[in-house]
């Protein structure tokens, strides 16, 4: 990856972590107890004036594998 663009993108992400603290630590409480196969994680996002569109995935391997490697960037 680019440093210039791995640069801008831990930039984004201190200024999502800095704008948005409670989610930030939502996602820690959950990821810190690990996520395991069939765990299932949903998401609803609500528009204003519109109606909540809601979705869920349950968790194979292979999207724990694409975990560790997401993780592994970081270091």
């Amino acid at each position: 990856m680019n440093p210039m663009t791995l640069m801008k993108l831990m930039q984004a992400k201190g200024a999502f972590e800095k704008e948005h603290p409670k989610f930030m630590a939502f996602l820690q409480a959950v990821f810190s107890r690990g996520i395991t196969e069939d765990t299932v994680i949903e998401m609803t996002v609500t528009r204003p004036g519109e109606a909540p569109l809601t979705s869920n995935i349950k968790i194979k391997k292979a999207d724990l594998e694409l975990f560790e490697e997401l993780k592994n960037l970081k270091n």
